[in-house]
Protein backbone atom coordinates (compact mmCIF):
# COMPACT_ATOMS: atom_id res chain seq x y z
CA UNK A 1 0.00 0.00 0.00
CA UNK A 2 1.09 3.58 -1.12
CA UNK A 3 0.27 7.01 -0.24
CA UNK A 4 -0.79 8.76 -2.93
CA UNK A 5 -2.08 12.46 -1.70
CA UNK A 6 -2.47 14.12 1.50
CA UNK A 7 -5.18 16.43 1.60
CA UNK A 8 -6.40 19.34 4.18
CA UNK A 9 -9.50 20.87 4.42
CA UNK A 10 -11.09 23.57 6.49
CA UNK A 11 -14.43 22.33 7.94
CA UNK A 12 -16.75 24.67 10.02
CA UNK A 13 -13.48 26.07 11.83
CA UNK A 14 -11.27 22.30 11.52
CA UNK A 15 -8.85 21.79 9.71
CA UNK A 16 -9.40 18.11 8.68
CA UNK A 17 -6.53 15.60 7.39
CA UNK A 18 -7.26 13.34 4.32
CA UNK A 19 -4.24 10.57 3.67
CA UNK A 20 -5.38 8.86 0.64
CA UNK A 21 -3.84 5.32 -0.91
CA UNK A 22 -3.31 3.54 -3.48
CA UNK A 23 -5.49 0.77 -2.38
CA UNK A 24 -8.77 3.10 -1.37
CA UNK A 25 -8.05 3.11 2.00
CA UNK A 26 -7.61 6.72 3.78
CA UNK A 27 -7.24 7.63 6.82
CA UNK A 28 -8.75 10.95 8.93
CA UNK A 29 -7.12 13.14 11.50
CA UNK A 30 -8.34 16.44 13.17
CA UNK A 31 -6.81 19.67 13.99
CA UNK A 32 -8.04 21.95 17.23
CA UNK A 33 -10.81 24.37 15.63
CA UNK A 34 -8.43 27.23 17.37
CA UNK A 35 -5.84 26.78 14.35
CA UNK A 36 -7.30 27.11 11.18
CA UNK A 37 -4.08 28.97 9.74
CA UNK A 38 -2.35 25.57 9.52
CA UNK A 39 -3.43 24.51 6.62
CA UNK A 40 -0.48 25.28 4.64
CA UNK A 41 1.57 23.17 7.10
CA UNK A 42 -0.16 20.65 6.75
CA UNK A 43 -0.13 20.51 3.07
CA UNK A 44 3.63 21.34 3.25
CA UNK A 45 4.43 17.57 4.43
CA UNK A 46 2.54 16.27 1.17
CA UNK A 47 5.44 15.39 -0.85
CA UNK A 48 7.65 13.42 1.99
CA UNK A 49 4.58 11.43 2.60
CA UNK A 50 3.44 10.26 -1.04
CA UNK A 51 4.61 6.59 -1.87
CA UNK A 52 5.42 6.14 1.85
CA UNK A 53 3.05 2.69 2.99
CA UNK A 54 0.73 4.33 5.66
CA UNK A 55 0.85 1.38 7.70
CA UNK A 56 4.85 1.99 8.59
CA UNK A 57 3.54 4.38 10.82
CA UNK A 58 7.06 4.90 12.73
CA UNK A 59 8.55 5.08 9.36
CA UNK A 60 6.62 7.48 8.23
CA UNK A 61 6.98 9.69 11.33
CA UNK A 62 10.77 9.92 11.04
CA UNK A 63 10.33 11.93 8.15
CA UNK A 64 8.35 14.26 9.45
CA UNK A 65 8.57 14.41 13.45
CA UNK A 66 11.65 16.83 14.15
CA UNK A 67 9.58 19.18 12.00
CA UNK A 68 6.94 19.84 14.15
CA UNK A 69 7.31 22.45 17.77
CA UNK A 70 5.55 22.90 20.38
CA UNK A 71 1.24 23.99 20.12
CA UNK A 72 0.53 25.08 17.55
CA UNK A 73 3.24 23.72 15.60
CA UNK A 74 2.86 20.04 16.36
CA UNK A 75 -0.94 19.82 15.23
CA UNK A 76 -0.13 19.15 11.90
CA UNK A 77 2.26 16.66 12.80
CA UNK A 78 0.02 15.06 15.19
CA UNK A 79 -3.07 15.14 12.98
CA UNK A 80 -1.13 13.57 9.89
CA UNK A 81 -0.08 10.57 12.66
CA UNK A 82 -4.38 9.99 13.58
CA UNK A 83 -4.55 9.57 9.73
CA UNK A 84 -1.66 7.52 9.52
CA UNK A 85 -2.75 5.21 12.34
CA UNK A 86 -6.60 5.42 10.61
CA UNK A 87 -5.75 3.79 8.01
CA UNK A 88 -3.10 1.14 9.54
CA UNK A 89 -5.94 0.29 11.74
CA UNK A 90 -8.05 -0.03 8.98
CA UNK A 91 -5.84 -2.44 7.11
CA UNK A 92 -5.88 -4.49 9.58
CA UNK A 93 -9.56 -4.67 10.48
CA UNK A 94 -9.15 -3.68 14.10
CA UNK A 95 -9.48 -0.85 15.86
CA UNK A 96 -6.45 1.13 16.68
CA UNK A 97 -6.31 0.57 20.44
CA UNK A 98 -4.96 -2.82 19.06
CA UNK A 99 -2.06 -1.78 17.16
CA UNK A 100 -1.65 0.47 20.50
CA UNK A 101 -1.01 -2.46 22.64
CA UNK A 102 -4.90 -3.80 23.39
CA UNK A 103 -6.82 -1.77 25.46
CA UNK A 104 -6.84 -1.56 29.53
CA UNK A 105 -10.33 -0.40 30.36
CA UNK A 106 -13.57 -1.11 28.60
CA UNK A 107 -14.35 2.66 28.79
CA UNK A 108 -12.71 5.27 29.16
CA UNK A 109 -13.32 8.32 31.71
CA UNK A 110 -13.76 11.77 30.63
CA UNK A 111 -14.30 15.03 32.14
CA UNK A 112 -15.77 18.15 31.18
CA UNK A 113 -13.66 21.08 29.99
CA UNK A 114 -15.84 21.96 27.21
CA UNK A 115 -19.34 21.29 27.79
CA UNK A 116 -20.56 25.15 28.68
CA UNK A 117 -22.29 28.06 28.49
CA UNK A 118 -21.36 31.45 28.82
CA UNK A 119 -20.85 32.62 32.16
CA UNK A 120 -22.86 35.51 33.16
CA UNK A 121 -19.92 37.03 34.72
CA UNK A 122 -16.44 36.84 37.04
CA UNK A 123 -18.25 37.21 40.10
CA UNK A 124 -18.63 34.19 42.70
CA UNK A 125 -21.61 33.98 42.35
CA UNK A 126 -21.40 33.65 38.75
CA UNK A 127 -18.85 30.71 39.14
CA UNK A 128 -21.18 29.36 41.71
CA UNK A 129 -24.55 29.42 38.83
CA UNK A 130 -21.65 28.12 35.90
CA UNK A 131 -20.74 24.99 37.66
CA UNK A 132 -24.08 24.46 38.92
CA UNK A 133 -25.18 24.17 34.88
CA UNK A 134 -22.70 22.03 34.69
CA UNK A 135 -23.55 19.96 37.20
CA UNK A 136 -27.20 19.33 35.86
CA UNK A 137 -25.64 18.54 32.58
CA UNK A 138 -26.50 14.64 31.50
CA UNK A 139 -23.15 13.30 30.94
CA UNK A 140 -23.03 13.44 34.58
CA UNK A 141 -19.18 14.34 34.31
CA UNK A 142 -17.59 13.24 37.66
CA UNK A 143 -14.98 16.00 37.61
CA UNK A 144 -15.21 20.14 36.36
CA UNK A 145 -12.56 22.49 35.49
CA UNK A 146 -12.51 25.91 35.51
CA UNK A 147 -10.51 28.92 34.09
CA UNK A 148 -9.61 31.41 36.11
CA UNK A 149 -6.75 33.93 36.57
CA UNK A 150 -4.84 34.68 33.62
CA UNK A 151 -6.98 31.69 31.95
CA UNK A 152 -10.12 33.61 32.05
CA UNK A 153 -11.35 37.03 32.02
CA UNK A 154 -11.22 37.98 35.57
CA UNK A 155 -7.73 39.35 34.41
CA UNK A 156 -9.55 42.23 32.99
CA UNK A 157 -12.75 42.47 34.39
CA UNK A 158 -11.48 42.87 37.92
CA UNK A 159 -10.25 46.38 38.48
CA UNK A 160 -6.66 46.09 39.51
CA UNK A 161 -6.49 41.98 39.60
CA UNK A 162 -2.48 42.32 38.94
CA UNK A 163 0.32 44.53 38.50
CA UNK A 164 1.64 43.55 34.76
CA UNK A 165 0.64 44.38 31.22
CA UNK A 166 -3.13 43.60 30.02
CA UNK A 167 -3.08 42.88 26.35
CA UNK A 168 -6.09 44.31 24.71
CA UNK A 169 -7.32 42.85 21.59
CA UNK A 170 -4.20 40.49 21.34
CA UNK A 171 -5.36 38.74 18.22
CA UNK A 172 -4.27 35.16 18.71
CA UNK A 173 -6.28 32.54 21.09
CA UNK A 174 -3.76 31.91 24.37
CA UNK A 175 -2.04 35.67 23.72
CA UNK A 176 -0.72 35.55 27.08
CA UNK A 177 -1.35 38.17 30.63
CA UNK A 178 1.74 38.00 33.01
CA UNK A 179 2.29 39.43 36.72
CA UNK A 180 2.04 39.57 39.93
CA UNK A 181 -1.66 39.35 41.49
CA UNK A 182 -2.85 41.80 43.54
CA UNK A 183 -4.33 41.33 46.74
CA UNK A 184 -7.80 42.19 46.03
CA UNK A 185 -7.07 39.33 42.28
CA UNK A 186 -5.96 36.88 44.87
CA UNK A 187 -9.19 37.23 47.47
CA UNK A 188 -11.15 37.02 44.14
CA UNK A 189 -10.05 33.70 43.13
CA UNK A 190 -10.52 32.16 46.46
CA UNK A 191 -13.92 33.77 46.70
CA UNK A 192 -14.76 31.87 43.22
CA UNK A 193 -13.19 28.62 44.73
CA UNK A 194 -15.09 28.67 47.83
CA UNK A 195 -18.56 29.65 45.75
CA UNK A 196 -17.95 26.68 43.30
CA UNK A 197 -16.97 23.87 45.97
CA UNK A 198 -19.89 24.70 47.97
CA UNK A 199 -21.85 24.05 45.19
CA UNK A 200 -20.01 20.68 44.13
CA UNK A 201 -19.25 19.58 47.55
CA UNK A 202 -17.74 16.06 47.70
CA UNK A 203 -20.02 15.00 44.29
CA UNK A 204 -18.55 16.54 41.50
CA UNK A 205 -14.81 17.21 41.47
CA UNK A 206 -12.93 20.69 40.47
CA UNK A 207 -9.68 21.53 38.24
CA UNK A 208 -8.34 24.91 37.75
CA UNK A 209 -7.64 25.80 34.55
CA UNK A 210 -5.23 28.71 36.06
CA UNK A 211 -2.24 30.28 33.45
CA UNK A 212 -0.13 30.47 32.17
CA UNK A 213 1.15 33.54 33.44
CA UNK A 214 1.54 33.55 37.35
CA UNK A 215 5.00 34.50 39.05
CA UNK A 216 6.38 31.43 41.41
CA UNK A 217 5.67 33.17 44.89
CA UNK A 218 1.91 33.90 43.81
CA UNK A 219 1.56 30.57 42.72
CA UNK A 220 2.86 29.02 45.99
CA UNK A 221 0.64 30.76 48.11
CA UNK A 222 -2.73 30.08 45.79
CA UNK A 223 -1.67 26.16 45.87
CA UNK A 224 -1.37 26.82 49.54
CA UNK A 225 -4.78 28.40 49.96
CA UNK A 226 -6.83 25.76 48.45
CA UNK A 227 -5.35 23.16 49.95
CA UNK A 228 -8.43 22.45 52.07
CA UNK A 229 -10.59 22.32 49.17
CA UNK A 230 -9.43 19.16 48.20
CA UNK A 231 -9.11 20.30 44.44
CA UNK A 232 -7.91 17.56 41.41
CA UNK A 233 -5.25 20.06 40.22
CA UNK A 234 -4.06 23.29 39.12
CA UNK A 235 -3.31 23.47 35.84
CA UNK A 236 -0.81 25.82 33.73
CA UNK A 237 0.07 28.30 36.36
CA UNK A 238 3.68 28.82 35.27
CA UNK A 239 4.37 27.77 31.35
CA UNK A 240 1.43 26.19 29.34
CA UNK A 241 -0.99 27.10 26.72
CA UNK A 242 0.88 28.04 23.74
CA UNK A 243 4.45 29.08 25.78
CA UNK A 244 7.36 26.92 23.85
CA UNK A 245 8.92 25.80 26.84
CA UNK A 246 8.70 23.95 30.28
CA UNK A 247 10.55 25.26 33.40
CA UNK A 248 10.51 21.97 35.31
CA UNK A 249 12.82 24.09 37.85
CA UNK A 250 10.57 26.30 39.20
CA UNK A 251 7.52 23.69 39.00
CA UNK A 252 8.98 21.53 41.32
CA UNK A 253 9.63 24.08 43.75
CA UNK A 254 5.90 24.84 42.99
CA UNK A 255 5.03 21.13 43.34
CA UNK A 256 7.12 20.39 46.68
CA UNK A 257 5.80 23.16 48.34
CA UNK A 258 1.98 22.07 48.63
CA UNK A 259 -0.14 18.87 48.76
CA UNK A 260 -2.35 20.09 45.93
CA UNK A 261 -1.71 18.57 42.62
CA UNK A 262 0.47 20.35 39.63
CA UNK A 263 -0.29 19.81 36.33
CA UNK A 264 0.94 20.78 33.04
CA UNK A 265 1.70 19.70 29.62
CA UNK A 266 -0.90 20.41 26.72
CA UNK A 267 1.61 22.58 24.83
CA UNK A 268 4.53 20.50 24.86
CA UNK A 269 5.60 18.79 21.69
CA UNK A 270 7.00 14.97 21.81
CA UNK A 271 8.85 12.89 24.53
CA UNK A 272 11.34 13.92 24.66
CA UNK A 273 10.21 17.47 26.31
CA UNK A 274 8.29 15.69 28.96
CA UNK A 275 11.71 14.00 29.76
CA UNK A 276 12.82 16.26 32.75
CA UNK A 277 9.46 17.26 33.83
CA UNK A 278 8.71 13.49 34.30
CA UNK A 279 11.75 12.47 35.97
CA UNK A 280 12.56 15.40 38.24
CA UNK A 281 8.98 14.65 39.45
CA UNK A 282 8.22 18.51 38.96
CA UNK A 283 4.50 17.44 38.55
CA UNK A 284 2.05 15.28 39.34
CA UNK A 285 -0.09 15.34 36.92
CA UNK A 286 0.93 15.85 33.07
CA UNK A 287 -1.62 16.32 30.32
CA UNK A 288 -0.16 15.91 26.86
CA UNK A 289 -2.81 16.57 23.79
CA UNK A 290 -2.42 13.89 21.35
CA UNK A 291 -3.20 16.63 18.55
CA UNK A 292 -0.09 18.71 19.90
CA UNK A 293 2.24 16.22 21.34
CA UNK A 294 3.00 14.53 17.79
CA UNK A 295 0.13 11.99 18.08
CA UNK A 296 -1.41 9.13 19.87
CA UNK A 297 1.83 6.66 19.87
CA UNK A 298 3.75 9.87 21.42
CA UNK A 299 1.02 10.30 23.88
CA UNK A 300 1.29 6.67 25.11
CA UNK A 301 5.58 6.59 24.88
CA UNK A 302 4.75 9.67 27.50
CA UNK A 303 2.31 8.21 29.47
CA UNK A 304 4.34 5.30 30.01
CA UNK A 305 7.27 6.85 31.44
CA UNK A 306 5.21 8.90 33.25
CA UNK A 307 3.74 5.83 34.96
CA UNK A 308 7.19 4.34 36.06
CA UNK A 309 7.74 7.96 37.93
CA UNK A 310 4.04 7.44 40.02
CA UNK A 311 3.27 10.76 37.82
CA UNK A 312 -0.49 11.04 36.69
CA UNK A 313 -1.90 11.40 33.49
CA UNK A 314 -5.01 13.79 32.65
CA UNK A 315 -4.89 14.39 28.47
CA UNK A 316 -6.05 17.66 27.46
CA UNK A 317 -8.63 17.37 24.55
CA UNK A 318 -11.22 20.43 25.00
CA UNK A 319 -11.31 21.95 20.64
CA UNK A 320 -10.16 18.42 19.58
CA UNK A 321 -13.33 17.87 17.57
CA UNK A 322 -15.29 14.69 16.77
CA UNK A 323 -12.81 13.27 15.32
CA UNK A 324 -10.33 14.06 17.81
CA UNK A 325 -12.35 12.21 19.95
CA UNK A 326 -11.62 9.24 18.59
CA UNK A 327 -8.22 9.43 18.63
CA UNK A 328 -8.71 10.31 22.16
CA UNK A 329 -10.69 7.17 23.15
CA UNK A 330 -8.04 4.43 21.16
CA UNK A 331 -5.38 5.73 22.81
CA UNK A 332 -6.77 6.24 26.49
CA UNK A 333 -8.03 2.98 26.66
CA UNK A 334 -4.53 1.51 25.77
CA UNK A 335 -2.83 3.51 28.79
CA UNK A 336 -1.92 2.49 32.13
CA UNK A 337 -2.89 2.66 35.88
CA UNK A 338 -1.68 6.32 36.22
CA UNK A 339 -4.95 7.71 33.81
CA UNK A 340 -7.07 9.66 35.14
CA UNK A 341 -9.31 10.68 32.80
CA UNK A 342 -9.41 12.54 29.21
CA UNK A 343 -10.76 16.30 28.42
CA UNK A 344 -14.00 15.60 26.24
CA UNK A 345 -13.78 17.45 23.38
CA UNK A 346 -16.35 19.72 22.09
CA UNK A 347 -16.27 20.32 18.42
CA UNK A 348 -16.92 23.73 16.63
CA UNK A 349 -20.40 23.88 15.65
CA UNK A 350 -23.33 21.88 16.52
CA UNK A 351 -23.60 20.29 13.23
CA UNK A 352 -21.12 17.93 13.12
CA UNK A 353 -22.82 15.44 14.95
CA UNK A 354 -24.66 15.08 12.14
CA UNK A 355 -21.25 14.88 9.82
CA UNK A 356 -19.34 12.33 12.06
CA UNK A 357 -20.12 8.40 11.35
CA UNK A 358 -19.92 5.99 14.26
CA UNK A 359 -20.64 8.19 17.66
CA UNK A 360 -23.31 6.68 19.26
CA UNK A 361 -26.43 8.74 20.29
CA UNK A 362 -25.30 9.79 23.89
CA UNK A 363 -21.64 9.82 23.63
CA UNK A 364 -20.96 9.88 27.85
CA UNK A 365 -22.78 8.35 30.11
CA UNK A 366 -22.04 8.88 33.66
CA UNK A 367 -18.73 10.19 32.60
CA UNK A 368 -17.36 7.14 30.57
CA UNK A 369 -17.56 6.81 27.11
CA UNK A 370 -17.54 2.99 24.67
CA UNK A 371 -14.69 1.93 23.08
CA UNK A 372 -15.32 2.56 19.11
CA UNK A 373 -14.58 -0.68 17.94
CA UNK A 374 -15.02 0.32 14.00
CA UNK A 375 -11.40 -0.58 11.79
CA UNK A 376 -8.94 2.52 12.57
CA UNK A 377 -9.89 5.54 15.07
CA UNK A 378 -13.67 4.56 14.37
CA UNK A 379 -14.90 7.17 12.92
CA UNK A 380 -15.70 8.68 9.58
CA UNK A 381 -17.51 11.69 7.81
CA UNK A 382 -20.82 11.53 5.95
CA UNK A 383 -19.35 12.98 2.65
CA UNK A 384 -22.19 14.33 0.94
CA UNK A 385 -23.45 16.05 4.21
CA UNK A 386 -20.24 17.71 4.33
CA UNK A 387 -19.45 18.59 0.66
CA UNK A 388 -21.77 21.65 1.85
CA UNK A 389 -19.24 22.87 4.41
CA UNK A 390 -16.25 22.50 2.29
CA UNK A 391 -15.13 25.98 0.69
CA UNK A 392 -14.26 25.92 -3.28
CA UNK A 393 -10.74 25.17 -2.82
CA UNK A 394 -10.92 22.34 -1.25
CA UNK A 395 -13.64 20.79 -3.28
CA UNK A 396 -11.77 17.67 -4.34
CA UNK A 397 -10.79 16.79 -0.70
CA UNK A 398 -13.12 13.65 -1.07
CA UNK A 399 -12.49 12.35 -4.20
Amino acid sequence: MKITDLRCAVIGKHPIVRVVTDEGLYGLGEVEYTKRYLKPWVLHFREALIGEDPTDVERVMLKIRQRGSFKPYGAAVSAIEHALWDIAGKAAGVPAYKLLGGKVRDKVRVYNGSIRQKRTGDRPEDYAADVKWMMEQPQNFFMIKQGISFHSNMKDTIEGFHYGVTQKKAGYHGAMDQGVISERGFNHMLDCVIAMKEVLGDKVSLALDCGPGWMLPDAIKFARAVEKYNLMWLEDMLTGDYVPWVNPQAYRELTTSTSTPIHTGEQIYLRHNFKELIETQAVRIIGPDPADVGGIAELKWVAEHAHMHSILMAPHGTANGLLGLGALINVCASLPANYIAFEYPSASDPWWEDLVIGLPSQIVKDSMVDLLEAPGLGLDIDTEAARKYLREEDAGFFD
